[in-house]
């Protein structure tokens, strides 16, 4: 996921031929993140053992978590995006955008329909890949402002303290932020604030990779074995985003814990 703009100068530059190990390995991080706070969610919603995860170290932990996730979609969008001017690929690169944006919503609508049928109560409404497919969209026109993504995605993700105070009526502004009293969802990414940590992504991207250039040199660390299966892991996120909780739920329920399948039904 990438953005950047060009013009015909640089669409026709050289071919890139390298990924940077280190955004794929960072993202392998989150991800093993992330399934480490749904295990332990997950210990804690079917009742196999307590641990408190609205509040404290785990609440953190999956805020962590997430923003690093983000972040890194909004650097990969720019690592994207640089990669299609060098490919001369820059008129088609906002259709690639666009399609993998609804491939992306059609999955978490999937997401919403499978909850709602096994959860019903706490189904996800716009929950993490909503939000992806929707930024990768919105951050489209944030491309050419560079820097200022750290002060426009910094005012999103202040908002979000602001608008968190504010009860409505109804949910139709759910994706925005704005949460009627007592809404609940497993699995809740608003615009606000959370489309500020693409943004910071963004930023960051353009700020170390601009031209689809490392501008801080490291240690070639690409092929090791810990980084390159983190990097593996990296490279297949949405794979693994989809198939981890079943995997999970499976093996709670191998393991003879009744109480999984008590609660899916």
């Amino acid at each position: 996921m990438d953005l950047r703009l060009g013009g015909r100068n640089a669409c026709m530059s050289e071919s890139p031929t390298i990924r940077f190990w280190e955004v794929d390995f960072l993202r392998g991080v989150a991800i093993l993140m992330m399934v480490l706070y749904h295990f332990v969610f997950d210990l804690n919603y079917f009742g196999i053992r307590s641990v408190e995860v609205h509040s404290g170290f785990w609440f953190y932990f999956a805020r962590v978590t997430a923003s690093l996730f983000l972040l890194l979609v909004g650097v990969s969008l720019v690592l994207s995006h640089y990669r299609a001017e060098k490919q001369g690929q820059c008129a088609k690169f906002r259709l690639r955008i666009l399609k993998r944006s609804v491939r992306i919503f059609c999955l978490a609508t999937g997401i919403t329909f499978v909850t709602y049928l096994f959860i019903g109560n706490g189904f996800i409404i716009f929950g993490v890949l909503h939000l992806i497919a929707v930024s990768l969209l919105l951050a489209l026109p944030f491309l050419r402002l560079h820097w200022l993504n750290f002060v426009f995605g910094l005012l999103f993700i202040l908002s979000g303290l602001f608008i968190q105070s504010i009860n409505v009526d109804y949910p139709w502004l759910l994706w925005l932020g704005l949460m009627p009293s007592g809404f609940y969802s497993l699995d809740y990414f608003p615009l606000v604030p959370w489309f500020g940590a693409v943004l910071m992504g963004v930023a960051v991207g353009d700020l170390f990779y601009r031209d689809y250039r490392r501008k801080i040199p490291l240690p070639d660390f690409g092929n090791s074995s810990f980084v390159r299966s983190l990097a593996f892991l990296g490279k297949n996120s949405l794979a693994i985003y989809l198939v981890h909780q079943p995997v999970l739920i499976a093996i709670f329920y191998l393991c003879g814990i009744s109480s999984v399948m008590e609660s899916i039904a």
